[in-house]
């Protein structure tokens, strides 16, 4: 029985220890998540946030948006390229509701007045020989800015109707300098059907889209078959409303990364004035 009984312990042990041991193996052949997206890690947690500022950027479709009331600890500014929009309701207006952000299970809503403006950032690309490999190239060459209302006035309202006030993805117009850019380029209920609304409209692909799959980025902004070099930052043509401005537009250095534009001084007034003075002559 004491044979029989410190066998079948030496056997209970083994399967004990052939278990434990392969439990990692187990965990690691477990399928990954294959998902690409990249969340940044500034995200807030769910709620409504009322938005000061917002940006979209053409070069990848992302949304900047500096929001108010944000937890303690989470920087105020939210990126995302996965943004849908809406009109407020004219009773959201009469309570004194303004543009914010609402986000309910990882989805990002941005309800706007129509009068709330959305800076633009557009990247004037050139298609470029890499003196390296001697392959062509698309690269940007500068950026310019102006201002984007989705839902101005009644261009907006005859087109959608009520569908305005229901969350939807919106594609800018196609990008025009000086005045405000009005209404949208495409819509939808996703991204591709925003992205085809646009197409059949322009008869090409939206800028993001287009510059996602070949865009390159160049420190030789000055040297564009037009010489023209990165255009300044539009002030908002109404500063008491909130508006897409105060991101401040960007050149990139040698090295591929950007710098924010330094504005130089004027020649009017004391910050006009030479350092250097002349050397009083001597009697």
């Amino acid at each position: 029985m004491r044979k029989l009984l410190a066998i079948l312990l030496s056997i209970t042990l083994c399967c004990t220890t052939v278990a434990c041991s392969s439990s990692p193996s187990v965990q690691s052949s477990a399928p990954r998540n294959n998902n690409t997206t990249i969340i940044p890690p500034n995200q807030v947690s769910e709620g409504r946030y009322p938005v000061q500022q917002a940006e979209y950027d053409d070069a990848d479709g992302t949304y900047s948006l500096m929001l108010l009331n944000t937890p303690a600890g989470k920087p105020p500014i939210y990126k995302t390229q996965n943004l849908q929009m809406a009109r407020l309701t004219p009773e959201d207006i009469e309570k004194g509701e303004t543009t914010y952000l609402e986000v309910t299970e990882g989805q990002p809503v941005m309800h706007l007045t129509e009068d709330f403006k959305i800076e633009y950032v557009h990247n004037v690309t050139e298609t470029q020989t890499n003196p390296q490999t001697g392959q062509p190239q698309t690269v940007v060459v500068r950026r310019e800015s102006n201002f984007w209302t989705p839902f101005a006035g009644a261009l907006a309202g005859q087109a959608l109707g009520s569908l305005l006030f229901s969350p939807r993805y919106y594609v800018p117009p196609m990008y025009q300098p000086g005045g405000v850019m009005t209404g949208y380029g495409g819509y939808g209920n996703t991204f591709t059907q925003a992205n085809q609304s646009y197409q059949s409209k322009y008869n090409a692909p939206p800028p993001a889209v287009k510059n996602r799959q070949t865009l390159r980025t160049t420190g030789n902004l000055n040297r564009s078959s037009s010489g023209s070099t990165s255009t300044r930052k539009r002030q908002s043509p109404n500063a008491s409303k909130s508006s897409g401005s105060g991101f401040g537009s960007n050149r990139l250095n040698s090295n591929g990364k950007s710098r924010p534009n330094v504005q130089r001084r004027s020649g009017f007034g004391s910050s006009g004035r030479s350092r250097s003075r002349g050397v009083r002559r001597r009697r």
